[in-house]
C-alpha cells in the first residue's frame, strides 16, 4: 500500500466502493486523511464499513469545508451527464481528482525521481504495460505493476528510485489526474471508444494525448491519424519523444523468437515496450531475452499448450469481429472456435481471412447466423457448447496435413449467453485443452483487461 501523507488532515469525499475504490480509500486513511466514502450501491456501502471505511451519505455532506472529491475512475466525470457528487464538488470550489493523480502528487513528495511507466491506448495497452513489466523483471528490477490492469495503483509499493512502477492507465484514470506527470509516457494507438464517456473523438483524443503532455519522454505510435497529430504536436514543442510504426514490418524487431507476440498489433505492442525500456536504459540483449520469453496475458492470443503438431490459443477477449480479426490473420491453419452472443455486424468482416479457416466449430447463440455466414466457403459444424468444440477442434487438427495447425478460440461474439464473461469462458477452454490425452505445456497465468 502507499499511505496518501500528501492528503494528511486534508478532508476528503471519495464516491465509488469498488475494488479501486477501497484501495483509494484505505491509503487516503492510512495517510492521515479525514475521509468520507460513499457508493450509489448500498451493499456496496455495506462492505466498506465491514472493512472499517468511514462511510456516510455525501448527500448531507458538508463541501464547503472539502479539500476533494476523489472519484473512481467508472464514475461519469462529463459525459453522459457529470455523477451528482461531481456537480456538488464543483458547486463548492472542490477540485474533483482520482487515484492516479493521488500516486503522482505522493511519488512527488517521497521521490520525484522514481521511475514511472505510464501506458496508454485504445487497444493492446495491457499487452504493453504487461510486456514492459515482464522485460524489466527479466532484468533483474524492482516492479511494481498496475492501474487498470488489475492491481489498483494505490495497492502497490510506494515510489523509490530503485523501484520501477509500470502503470496502465485507461482515458476515464487520466482524466482523473491533471498533474500526470510519468517518467515515459506510451500512447499505442487511437480508434473511436468510451465516446458515451467522453462525448466526442476530439475530446478522448485530448484526453488520452495528456499523459504524453506530462511525460519526461514521451513514446507515440503514429500509424492513426489521432495518435500522429499528437505527437507531431509534441515534437513541434521540441519535446522528448520517439515515434513507433509497424508500417515496414517494425525494423530493427525480430520477434521470430516471441511465440506470444504474434500478429501486427503485437508488433506495436513490442516495440512501444522496447522502446520504453530502452529510454530506462536497457541493452538490447535485456530487451530481446524479454521480449522471447513474454508469456501473453491470459485470454489474448495466450499459447495454452501443444498436442502433436498442434498449437492451442486462447484468445477469448476477442468479442467482436475487429478483435477476432488480429487472432485470424496471426495464424494460417486454423480450426476455429467461434460464436456465443452475437453482436451487430457478426463476422462479415471476416470473410477475406475465411481462406485461413481449415474448419470453424461454432457455438452458443451466435452459431446459426455464424454458419449463414460461413456458408460454403469454410467447413463447420455447430459444435453447440465450448467443450465439445475442444474436442471436435482437437481431432481435426490432429488429422491436419498442416505444419503447424492451431487450434483458436477466436469468439467474435460475447459470453454473456454461456458464461459470465469472457475470462471464464477463457479459463472453460483452458480446463478442456489442459483435459485432452498427450497437451503437453501449461497456461500462462497472466491477466489483464484492455477495456
Amino acid at each position: 500500500m502507499i499511505p496518501v501523507a500528501t492528503a494528511k488532515g486534508k478532508r476528503i469525499a471519495l464516491f465509488g466502493l469498488g475494488g479501486s475504490g477501497l484501495a483509494t480509500a484505505r491509503a487516503l486513511a492510512a495517510g492521515g486523511a479525514e475521509i468520507t466514502c460513499f457508493d450509489d450501491n448500498p451493499d456496496s456501502v455495506e462492505k466498506a464499513k465491514t472493512e472499517g471505511v468511514a462511510t456516510g451519505d455525501l448527500h448531507d455532506f458538508d463541501w464547503a469545508s472539502a479539500d476533494s472529491l476523489v472519484l473512481a475512475p467508472g464514475v461519469p466525470l462529463t459525459h453522459p451527464k457529470p455523477h451528482w457528487t461531481v456537480d456538488m464538488a464543483k458547486a463548492a470550489g472542490v477540485e474533483v481528482i482520482g487515484d492516479v493523480e493521488l500516486f503522482c502528487r505522493e511519488r512527488r513528495a517521497l521521490e520525484p525521481k522514481a521511475p514511472f511507466v505510464a501506458i496508454t491506448g485504445t487497444n493492446g495497452k495491457s499487452t504493453t504495460t504487461a510486456l514492459i513489466a515482464h522485460i524489466l523483471k527479466t532484468s533483474g528490477h524492482d516492479v511494481q505493476l498496475g492501474g487498470n490492469i488489475g492491481t489498483p495503483i494505490l495497492d502497490l509499493e510506494p515510489p523509490a528510485l530503485h523501484r520501477y512502477h509500470v502503470v496502465e492507465c485507461s482515458s476515464y484514470q487520466i482524466d482523473l489526474a491533471p498533474t500526470l506527470d510519468p517518467s515515459i509516457g506510451v500512447l499505442l494507438n487511437l480508434s473511436p471508444d468510451h465516446l458515451d464517456r467522453h462525448g466526442t473523438m476530439e475530446n478522448y483524443a485530448a484526453i488520452k494525448s495528456r499523459l504524453l503532455q506530462g511525460s519526461d519522454y514521451a513514446v507515440s505510435g503514429i500509424d492513426d491519424d489521432y495518435s500522429r497529430r499528437i505527437a507531431i504536436g509534441l515534437e513541434e514543442e521540441q519535446a522528448r519523444i520517439e515515434t513507433i510504426s509497424v508500417t515496414g514490418g517494425g525494423p530493427g524487431l525480430d520477434l521470430s523468437g516471441a511465440p506470444s507476440l504474434r500478429g501486427i498489433h503485437n508488433l506495436q505492442n513490442a516495440l512501444a515496450a522496447a522502446a520504453a525500456c530502452r529510454a530506462l536504459g536497457l541493452g538490447e540483449d535485456e530487451i530481446m531475452a524479454g521480449l522471447n520469453s513474454f508469456p501473453g496475458l491470459a485470454h489474448r492470443m495466450q499459447i495454452v499448450a501443444r498436442r502433436g503438431r498442434a498449437v492451442f490459443v486462447n484468445d477469448s477477449k476477442a468479442t467482436n469481429a475487429d478483435a477476432a480479426e488480429k487472432s485470424l490473420s496471426s495464424f494460417k491453419s486454423v480450426h476455429w472456435i467461434a460464436g456465443g452472443l452475437p453482436k451487430e455486424g457478426g463476422i462479415e468482416a471476416l470473410r477475406p481471412l475465411f481462406g485461413h479457416i481449415e474448419k470453424a466449430y461454432l457455438i452458443g447463440e451466435a452459431a446459426p447466423g455464424f454458419a449463414a455466414a460461413l456458408g460454403e466457403a469454410v467447413p463447420y459444424e455447430i459444435s453447440g457448447t465450448l467443450d465439445a468444440a475442444v474436442a471436435h477442434a482437437a481431432a481435426g487438427a490432429e488429422a491436419s496435413k498442416a505444419a503447424e495447425p492451431v487450434v483458436l478460440l477466436a469468439p467474435a461474439a460475447a459470453s454473456f449467453d454461456q458464461f459470465r464473461n469472457f475470462e471464464k469462458r477463457g479459463e472453460a477452454f483452458v480446463n478442456a485443452v489442459m483435459a485432452l490425452k498427450g497437451v503437453e505445456g501449461s497456461p500462462a497465468t497472466q491477466a489483464g483487461d484492455d477495456a
